[in-house]
């Protein structure tokens, strides 16, 4: 219900009371009605019609506020062609009526009767009326022009968010392109990654050059460094030194021989430019490290004969051997040799890298057979570098076992995995302390002593260091150099080929190896025994 309706219903009986509580003054005293002559309709929506004076006969006049009874607003409604039924922009808050409405003026007659406004209220009400129809275009205008403005805005927000993303777009295409390129321009000319367990020092790239110009060894300090100094491309390095756990083909070559003591051993031999590249390591760098007085195998100017030298003549001889030698030399080891004389980590792992291997089984999966690493990378049996990196990684082992020796009154050599004490009579009681210390010392530096392998002899018995005899002098066994002149004494007349009794694939190759052995510890005897399988093999 609207306010018009409740002030026109508020006393619904027929001639009753005036609505207002204040008294009425007669009828005489109060100005004639409003003629009921014709109305102009009222403004449309938007529309504010000016207020007149001109018309009006009195311009002090206050009968618009009067008090007035509910019977004349009806009665003055009905003059005007019921004005309840005909609102102004009924239930519009943002017009206020023209305050010369006939509908607004009994409206505001009624509202001054009730005391719900005041005349000065009524007056503000349509004065600020009056200033919103003036200001209202120039608002609409605003608000147009704004909209306007908003949706350009957006629109120029969302063209712009698709030129950023465009450009965004065609920038990180380009960031993708260049490092694609990047990437392969890196493969081809360094080295940051050669397998899993394996990587992590490729990211020093400075070698010590003092140390290494003292040693006389090639200044290296990236693994493009080492491939120039090898002759290979980057991508041949990388084939070369890549650690996989499984792989479909690998750079080595595994056969078996027999042992001496019996059971078999596997060799591992490198192809063809896997050991060009190790001999190049061997004789341009490993060859160059020095060495300990102790060791005596795959050195220059040393050999089993200078291995059993410093024991020929002694009372007790105490021989040990390390199990799985090159093996047990794993790949952070090696490493850690060449980083010790001057190499830079990335020098160092690639080197480190060309001289291991994982020992390996065969696998078949999916149909595609796989060679699958069982352990961890070490020394392989065959590859030209193992000797000589062997010698480096035991150096502290020689150290520390010559400082044991010294202190016990033995004296040590090393060949390889076989080490050898020996000492006077006095020294017999001590041998189980320098077995348990040996032990010890071994353990601790990553070795393994062979219980089996080890011996104990003395001048009772032959006494044999790297197979030469050492009782006096050092000497060939009598039963190999009696065996040595049968086969040749026979030859004469039976011809060699007819003493290969044990069936050797390659026995006159396998004799002139026993002789080169003779000649090489006896010299006198091996001229000789040379002399005469010449004769044999050229007749």
């Amino acid at each position: 219900m609207s306010l018009y309706d409740w002030l026109a219903r508020r006393n619904p009986t027929p001639g009753g009371d005036p609505i207002t509580p204040t008294p009425v003054p007669p009828a005489s005293d109060r100005p004639p009605a409003p003629s009921s002559g014709p109305v102009s309709p009222p403004p449309t929506a938007g529309e504010r019609q000016p207020i007149d004076s001109s018309t009006s006969a009195d311009p002090y006049s206050g009968s618009d506020f009067l008090p007035i009874s509910r019977h004349e607003i009806l009665q003055t409604a009905a003059e005007h062609g019921n004005l309840m039924a005909n609102a102004f922009q009924t239930g519009r808050s943002s017009i206020i009526p023209p305050a010369d409405d006939p509908r607004t003026k009994l409206i505001d007659r009624a509202l001054v009767t009730h005391g719900f406004l005041t005349t000065e209220e009524i007056a503000e009400i349509h004065r600020v009326g009056v200033e919103y129809a003036t200001l209202k275009p120039n608002l609409e205008n605003i608000g147009l022009k704004a909209g306007l403005a908003g949706e350009a805005a957006v629109r120029a927000y969302r063209e712009a968010k698709e030129r950023l993303k465009a450009q965004r777009k065609a920038e990180s295409e380009a960031r993708k392109r260049q490092r694609a390129a990047d990437v392969e321009h890196r493969r081809a000319t360094d080295i940051i990654f050669l397998g899993r367990g394996v990587s992590g020092r490729l990211h020093l790239r400075l070698s010590d050059e003092t140390r290494l110009a003292e040693l006389g060894l090639p200044v290296m300090h990236t693994p493009a460094d080492v491939a120039t100094a090898l002759g290979l491309s980057i991508r041949q390095l990388r084939w070369l030194a890549f650690h996989t756990e499984a792989a479909t083909r690998t750079h080595y070559v595994k056969f078996q021989v027999p042992k001496r003591s019996g059971g078999m051993r596997t060799l591992s031999a490198p192809h063809k430019t896997l050991k060009l590249a190790q001999r190049w390591v061997l004789s341009t760098v490993v060859s160059r490290f020095p060495v300990t007085e102790a060791a005596h195998g795959f050195v220059p100017g040393r050999g089993i004969v200078s291995n059993a030298g410093p024991h020929v003549g002694k009372a007790v001889i105490v021989n040990m051997d390390l199990e799985d030698f090159f093996p047990s030399i794993s790949f952070p080891r090696v490493r850690a040799v060449f980083e010790r004389h001057g190499y830079s980590g990335s020098v160092a792992t690639v080197l480190a890298l060309l001289c291991t291997e994982c020992p390996r089984t065969t696998a078949t999966y999916n149909g595609t057979r796989y060679e699958v690493a069982t352990g961890p990378r070490g020394l392989p049996q065959g590859a030209p570098t193992s000797p000589g990196l062997s010698n480096q990684v035991a150096r502290k082992l020689d150290k520390r076992l010559t400082g044991l020796a010294a202190r016990m009154g033995f004296t040590y050599t090393r060949y390889a995995d076989d080490l050898t004490f020996s000492g006077g009579p006095e020294l017999a009681e001590r041998v189980g302390y320098l077995m348990a210390r040996v032990r010890n010392i071994a353990r601790e530096e990553g070795f393994t002593v062979n219980e089996k392998k080890s011996r104990v002899m003395r001048r009772s018995a032959a006494q044999t260091v790297t197979g030469v005899v050492v009782n006096d002098k050092a000497s060939v066994s009598r039963d190999e150099l009696r065996r040595l002149r049968a086969i040749l004494h026979r030859a004469r007349a039976e011809g060699l080929d007819a003493q290969n009794r044990e069936g050797r694939e390659n026995f006159r190759a396998w004799l002139e190896g026993k002789i080169a052995f003779v000649n090489m510890v006896r010299p006198d005897v091996g001229a000789k025994l040379k002399a005469e399988f010449e004769a044999v093999a050229g007749g």
